[in-house]
């Protein structure tokens, strides 16, 4: 009996070893992309953010041995019940229901356990509320099934970003249901501070890459952060069920350097800080001076018209740009 035992415990032993070093072993052998999902892959998605190393640290260091050698922890104990005391290798089962010791440990140990994880825990929920002075704010509004996007400081107006098509997808090689028509575009090593609401029912912003997601509610803005270490384009999507066409609502942020982002600030007719509208419209479009037409400016600042809207989905709602309106704008 004891030989048919520990030739069991060494099969355990063995399988679980195995399952371990596959598991592993896939991982490791699986050529993470940046930015996206990788095809086959196990581990959690490569980080381009501090708030995103320290979420994988925490995945990796803390949590994943734990729950390991919690895991082989209990498989031993079952396999052990099952075996030693089983009612053929255990005809007469002994006659005591409490033991002091045991009952004792199985309760601290546990408890230790949580607040060894919750040290940690704890230290990375700050990290994630305790924001730096934001240096671009983007307001992401969710719609059933797109995002909006305004930047309040640059006086960009909300634009609408849907959802790229197949066909234009695959032309380009970027990955369907990822790409967006109008990313969003923020500056490398720079604190962006995005505000999340909902238009019309919950959504929420979601950038694996940056280690983020943050509800959109309607009635409610809510605030998250991030801090981009290098240029590349990453890819989120809505988590949140928020109707048919939920996973077409795809989320495209492209990290650019600050000169770059300045001239896409610009081509979106955007005034840039430390310089008034008018003198860097001129000087940047070429145009020889700023167009003064009232009608211009009035046509730049119209709500977003989305016309990717799915067809027989709910109207668009209204979208509002509630900062002024730059004194003039080049002609375009």
């Amino acid at each position: 009996m004891k030989s048919r035992f520990q030739g069991m415990r060494a099969l355990a032993m063995g399988l679980a070893t195995g399952a371990m070093t596959a598991f592993w072993g896939a991982s490791a052998f699986a050529e993470d992309l940046i930015g996206q999902p990788t095809p086959g892959g196990i581990a959690m998605q490569p980080g381009v953010t501090q708030l995103k190393h320290d979420a994988i640290f925490f995945h990796d260091a803390i949590l994943m041995p734990i729950i390991t050698v919690i895991t082989l922890f209990v498989m031993v104990l079952l396999g052990i019940c099952i075996v030693r005391y089983n009612k053929r290798a255990n005809p007469i089962p002994a006659r005591w229901s409490h033991n002091t010791a045991i009952e004792v440990t199985w309760t601290l140990v546990p408890v230790l356990i949580l607040v060894f994880i919750a040290i940690f825990s704890f230290k990375l929920l700050f990290a994630y509320h305790d924001m730096p002075h934001p240096d671009v704010t983007v307001k992401a509004t969710g719609y059933q099934w797109y995002w909006g996007y305004e930047y309040p400081d640059q006086k960009i107006p909300e634009f609408v970003s849907n959802i790229l098509p197949e066909d234009q997808a695959k032309a380009k090689g970027v990955p369907y249901r990822l790409a967006a028509t109008q990313p969003m575009v923020v500056p490398v090593n720079k604190t962006v501070q995005v505000l999340t609401t909902g238009a019309d029912v919950i959504h929420a912003f979601a950038v694996p890459a940056f280690g983020i997601i943050m509800d959109a509610i309607p009635g409610r803005v809510n605030q998250t952060w991030f801090k981009a270490e290098r240029i590349g384009t990453y890819y989120g999507s809505c988590r949140e069920l928020c109707g048919v066409d939920h996973a077409f609502m795809p989320i495209e942020v492209r990290v650019v350097s600050q000169a770059d982002f300045n001239a896409w600030v610009l081509s979106k007719h955007g005034a840039l800080p430390g310089a008034t509208p008018t003198t860097v419209s001129a000087q940047t479009l070429g145009t020889g001076a700023a167009a003064t037409a009232p009608a211009a400016a009035a046509s730049a600042l119209k709500p977003p018209v989305n016309a990717a809207a799915p067809a027989g989905s709910a109207p668009e709602p209204t979208a509002t740009n509630t900062t002024a309106a730059p004194k003039a704008l080049a002609a375009h």
